[in-house]
């Protein structure tokens, strides 16, 4: 006795919808690696030197896209001024010789400017404003008598950026190690999702 013509289609669909449902299964770890890798990544805060920003152990999202674009087109990849940033940074003065370490900064200086820290301020010289201007004026981080300290005076060159944290005397930055090269740059920061009570978008 042959079966109903109408069970053939019926069986196909089904081993369709399996290989499908298989298919799925293998491709999504892919496509989060590959997003993980040139589109976002996770990032989680170590330390306070971002601090009344973000504090320690806040989780982030880091928007890697522009960054991974400028890598395949051999251009210079420049985040803004005001930009928070993910960058590695190997042999630093708080690690050993040996080890990436990752660290999270606002971008002060772009290429072009002289960086003056003198007297607890930071001043910024460049072909807009000769006569100078505070880059920390009227930015949210900068309030309860707000001061940098430090000793610098740096022109920023082509492909490099001036950062330092938000918690001018608790971080390691530009200050200690000089500028940062566009090649170093993970990303900027898009969004910090934990902890919930303090979801933001950057």
């Amino acid at each position: 006795m042959h079966p109903p013509a109408n069970q053939h289609p019926k069986k196909s669909e089904g081993l369709k919808s399996i290989f499908a449902t298989i298919g799925i299964l293998l491709l999504a770890p892919v496509v989060a690696i590959l997003l993980t890798m040139f589109v976002f990544q996770s990032y989680e805060v170590d330390g306070p030197s971002m601090e009344s920003t973000l504090q320690n152990k806040d989780r982030l999202i880091v928007y890697k896209l522009p960054r991974t674009i400028a890598s395949i087109t051999n251009k210079t990849y420049q985040p803004n001024r005001g930009d928070i940033v993910v960058f590695t940074r190997k042999g630093t003065i708080d690690y050993n010789n040996t080890e990436n370490k990752q660290l999270i900064k606002r971008v002060i200086g772009v290429p072009g400017d002289r960086v003056v820290i003198r007297d607890g301020t930071v001043t910024i010289y460049n072909a807009e404003h000769p006569d100078g201007f505070n880059p920390d004026e009227g930015q949210p981080y900068a309030a309860n008598n707000f001061t940098t300290p430090g000793n610098v005076d740096i022109t920023v060159k082509e492909g490099e950026v001036f950062v330092m944290g938000d918690n001018r005397h608790n971080s390691l930055d530009s200050r200690a190690f000089g500028t940062v090269q566009d090649k170093h740059i993970v990303g900027v920061l898009a969004l910090r999702v934990y902890p919930f009570s303090k979801v933001d978008a950057y």
